[in-house]
């Protein structure tokens, strides 16, 4: 009778569950961070304040969803102006990563097991995915700036904007899916942004080197002898 005693709690034990932030739910939003850091803060507060998740009560404070909604406006317009938003992503180059660490370090305290990472390594690597695609964002924009007209500028801002969508929606409707997502998204981050950082090298090596044949004075044709 003991025995059975001691085993029935086991048996009606619910398996470890998730109740806050899951790990697919973190990892998406992280990665988002690194390029719309704003709207994904706004985003994680909104749907735990609807009951979608169960997010940090930080996040869920009326005060910080205003002040993320503010800033995520101000970071949707300067986004899509050229040389602007380079330096916009220049300030944020310690944000985003930041942020995306803090949105790691605080998912395992949210979940309900000892089986998941420990909030160092959630912050590490959710820090590390924000920093590839805040990377990845920096380097194309450097990039699509050379060009002269502003369209490509606005187009790619909107691309974006709609893969952060869609990565977040992801993240808070199917986690696993977005954990998935977010691993294909993180290798191909990191691939365009050392690829990019390269080819901003070469061309900043080039606008020197232009510079410093205009910098020496013509002196013409040598004298005849």
């Amino acid at each position: 009778m003991r025995k059975g005693a001691l085993c029935a709690p086991l048996r009606t034990q619910a398996p470890a569950t998730v109740s806050g932030v899951e790990l697919g739910t973190a990892l998406g939003a992280s990665w988002s961070a690194g390029i719309s850091v704003y709207a994904v803060i706004a985003a994680l507060g909104l749907a735990g304040r609807l009951g979608w998740i169960h997010t940090a009560e930080l996040l869920q404070r009326p005060w910080v969803i205003g002040v993320a909604v503010a800033l995520a406006v101000v970071d949707l317009l300067v986004d899509k102006v050229a040389l602007l938003d380079s330096a916009w992503d220049l300030v944020h180059t310690i944000i985003r990563p930041a942020a995306g660490a803090a949105i790691g370090a605080l998912a395992p305290a949210q979940q309900i097991g000892t089986d998941l990472p420990s909030p160092v390594v959630m912050a590490l690597t959710c820090g590390l995915l924000a920093l590839s695609s805040h990377t990845a964002k920096a380097s194309i924009r450097a990039v699509v700036n050379t060009s002269p007209e502003p369209a490509s500028n606005v187009v790619v801002s909107f691309l974006e904007d709609g893969l952060v969508a869609g990565v977040l929606a992801l993240a808070i409707a199917f986690p696993r899916v977005a954990a998935v997502v977010t691993a294909v998204l993180f290798v191909i981050s990191t691939v365009i942004a050392v690829v990019l950082f390269r080819v901003a090298r070469r061309a900043v090596r080039r606008i020197r080197a232009r510079r410093r044949a205009r910098a020496v004075p013509d002196r013409g044709p040598a004298p005849l002898p």
